[in-house]
């Protein structure tokens, strides 16, 4: 392998080849990490701003302290890594379907796999988020039908550009109503997604939950020198009532 480019790792899924790059990217003077699925790019180290906003948008109004949250999709830890940033998070249990990414990060082949690995806050679970999301007994395989305060979610590329059909059916409102139900009262959902706010998901969001908010997040793109951005929405479940 060239000094400027390093193939760390290359696998066959069931849901494609995935493989962890490392390239020199020689205009900024830093190591690149990047995430493919066969020919799709899942992640880049280089834009990063939009999965730590959707760990401080999603933590940010939630009151109190021990709190407990799930983050589905581990990636490069980006997301993880903010949550954990929050000295009021209590548990983060982080769901991976790929047990070859929840790897990297035990091998430490990735930046921000030893401080994950080794915050006890944090644990990384095997399994399927969005079969998951549709059981009673959801995230928490140590303790089934727990509930959290925040659920974050960075998977798919939007609700309308998905990775497998079978994740479709969670952004409709039986999908979201079945997540709510892992939500403690007040508890907030938030998604990453790098298109443009769209008008019918927030729809949908504004039917399930109490109330909801697109967020763009914008942000500079060295490559083309030009802005950038992603959108997170957040939205907050009902309240118990007095």
């Amino acid at each position: 392998m060239s000094a400027h480019f390093e193939e760390i790792d290359w696998r066959q899924t069931p849901m494609g080849a995935i493989s962890l790059r490392r390239r020199r990217e020689l205009s900024l003077g830093i190591d690149v990490y990047e995430v493919k699925l066969d020919d799709d790019f899942l992640m880049s180290s280089l834009f990063t701003e939009g999965e730590i906003a959707l760990a401080g948008l999603g933590l940010a109004d939630l009151p109190g302290t021990d709190l407990d949250v799930v983050v589905g999709g581990l990636g490069l830890g980006y997301t993880a890594q903010g949550v954990l940033e929050h000295a009021r998070v209590r548990s983060l249990v982080v769901v991976e379907a790929l047990g070859e990414v929840i790897e990297w990060h035990e091998r430490e082949l990735v930046p921000l796999g030893a401080r994950l690995t080794s915050d006890p806050r944090c644990r990384l679970v095997r399994g399927d988020f969005f079969a998951m999301a549709g059981t009673p007994w959801g995230f928490d395989p140590e303790a089934e039908g727990r509930r959290f305060h925040a659920i974050l979610v960075d998977i798919d590329h939007s609700p309308r550009h998905v990775l497998s059909p079978s994740h479709a059916a969670f952004y409709e409102p039986a999908g979201l109503r079945r997540l709510s139900g892992h939500l403690h009262p007040g508890g907030v959902f938030a998604l990453w997604s790098n298109s443009p706010p769209d008008e019918d998901f927030v729809s949908v969001l504004a039917n399930v939950f109490a109330d909801s908010e697109a967020h763009v997040v914008t942000f500079h793109n060295p490559l083309q020198d030009r802005e950038a951005s992603n959108t997170v929405y957040v939205a907050r479940s009902e309240a118990s009532q007095a």
